[in-house]
């Protein structure tokens, strides 16, 4: 699987109750917030699912075989026995496999596993997997899953990333690696992704593409629980969820709070991403993190106190690098890759006491077959062999411009942004939003030496804030991480930006 540094929109029902929110207070334990009334974001109140989610039904529906929890591996025995399509209804109970760490459940195409009330299916620390293996359209719903040990980047429900799966009113928690995968035209709707080892979801499928993937009103709290940037220092690998080489994804009214590490990270060659009507907050780190991908719409979310410890943890260090709130690396929009948008477009989402703000950044050593790419082996979308990638021919068009994951096309626009500095005693530190690159050095056969890429990333690709407001001591880092200036600068000449916006240095 690569690491990081770091089409087609399909609509689902928001089926179950959707709860309002409470403000939770930032914490790196993963202590999940209750739900009280008045928290919403701009489209309304967000699902507060974790501990909320119907019931299935109390008898096993007609034509359902009935599993019983007091017989060891009845799930496995009874999928295993019945033909493709059948519907398996879980008793109440705590239901399990063999001791066996490979024993699992191998559903075949277009099962259906619904729980009763009080329906789990436990692990008990012994097995590696719930449901695995190719089974294509297998439903999952109503009920737990709990305590498997999958490995590092691996997970334990769908761990084959199989397509077409639903997954609805499901709680997976405290299991290790990630509490589920996903394969292409998975739906994941109102469920609780909660406490488990590395991530709640991991979209990722080896070499294949997940496509038309959707996330709706779930719930994803608490997770990495195994602190794996302590175990393995940068590894890119932990948060709410990570999304890998996913074309198409719906992710909206979702509850992304009280993670260890960043909330949602989409990181390697993902396209055309809907992000909208999402509470992101109380995340370690960053709330988004968008990564050498493309073709974004980041809408009408609320992000609060995100990045708090991250953030602090870097000023203590002594490390100027502004810790964002949404953070866009190497990411822009391509019109020459099919998606609803050509731009990575961020708008009408409320930031509120997050330790920064948006920060558009271009490695300018960070390209294709660069030995500084830390999504190695990896090419850009517009070049699909990393060989092709080298001198003499990157110096010329079009490897010149397509070898390169360009922070271009982002439109910041109608976003609201509010920070009480002294509250979170950052003054000096925080309050920053801005556009820049590094002066690149690296390798010596790099044609993008030199302060090429921050002339870029700053003047020449269409990078845009316009019609904001402002609410607090904010200031904006341009074209390089040392030059931190004023309103008035940036929005003078050479910036430009931040036309019709308003700013309020005293009203976070």
């Amino acid at each position: 699987m690569p690491r990081g540094s770091t089409v087609r929109r399909i609509l689902v029902p928001l089926l179950g109750a959707l709860l309002p929110l409470a403000l939770a207070s930032c914490s790196s334990s993963g202590a999940a917030s209750a739900p009280v009334a008045g928290s919403t974001t701009p489209q309304g109140p967000v699902a507060a699912v974790c501990d909320h989610a119907p019931p299935g039904p109390a008898t096993a529906p007609a034509g359902a075989v009935p599993v019983d929890p007091a017989v060891v591996d009845d799930l496995s025995t009874k999928t295993k026995n019945s033909p493709a399509g059948t519907t398996f209804w879980l008793a109440p109970g705590t239901h399990r496999l063999s001791d066996d760490e490979y024993a699992q459940v191998q559903p075949k195409d277009g099962d259906v596993y619904l729980g009763a009330p009080g329906a789990v299916f436990d692990g008990h620390k012994k097995n590696r997997y719930a449901f695995a293996g190719p089974a294509k359209d297998v439903r999952l719903e109503s009920f737990t899953v709990r305590g498997f040990t999958a490995p590092r980047d691996e997970g334990v429900v769908n761990h084959d990333s199989a397509p077409g799966w639903v997954i609805q009113h499901l709680t997976v928690q405290d299991n290790d690696g990630a509490g589920l995968m996903a394969g292409p035209k998975q739906q994941i709707l109102d469920s609780c992704l909660r406490r488990n080892g590395q991530y709640g979801l991991n979209a990722y499928s080896g070499n294949a593409v997940v496509t038309g993937l959707v996330l709706r009103g779930t719930e994803i709290t608490g997770n990495n629980t195994g602190n794996w940037e302590s175990k393995v220092p940068e590894c890119g690998c932990t948060g709410g969820m990570k999304f890998w080489a996913v074309d198409g994804a719906d992710v909206v009214g979702n509850w992304v709070h009280d993670n260890r590490g960043t909330g949602l990270w989409a990181d390697t060659n993902n396209n055309d991403f809907l992000i909208e009507g999402n509470l992101i907050e109380n995340n370690d780190s960053a709330a988004i993190i968008y990564e050498t991908s493309y073709n974004a719409i980041i809408r009408d979310n609320t992000f609060r106190r995100n990045n708090l410890l991250d953030g602090r943890a870097h000023a203590d260090r002594g490390d100027p690098f502004p810790a964002a709130t949404i953070y866009i690396s190497e990411s822009g929009g391509e019109p020459r890759l099919k998606a609803r948008t050509s731009n990575l477009e961020i708008s009408g989402n409320v930031l509120q006491d997050n330790w920064n703000g948006i920060i558009l950044w271009e490695n300018a050593d960070r390209f294709c077959n660069s030995p500084a790419n830390t999504s190695s082996g990896s090419c850009t979308k517009l070049v699909p062999n990393v060989a092709t990638c080298s001198a003499p021919a990157i110096a010329k068009k079009p490897l010149y411009s397509d070898c390169r994951w360009k922070t271009q096309r982002v439109v910041v626009q109608h976003n609201q942004f509010t920070l009480n500095s002294k509250a979170l005693g950052c003054e000096e530190v925080c309050a920053r939003t801005g556009v820049f690159a590094n002066f690149g050095s690296y390798p010596n056969w790099s044609p993008y030496q030199g302060a090429v890429i921050q002339q870029s990333i700053t003047f020449q690709q269409d990078n845009s804030w316009h019609d904001n407001a402002y609410a607090g001591p904010w200031t904006f880092v341009a074209r390089e991480m040392s030059n931190i200036v004023g309103i008035g600068e940036w929005q003078s000449a050479p910036y430009h930006q931040d036309a019709n916006s308003s700013y309020k240095p005293n009203g976070g």
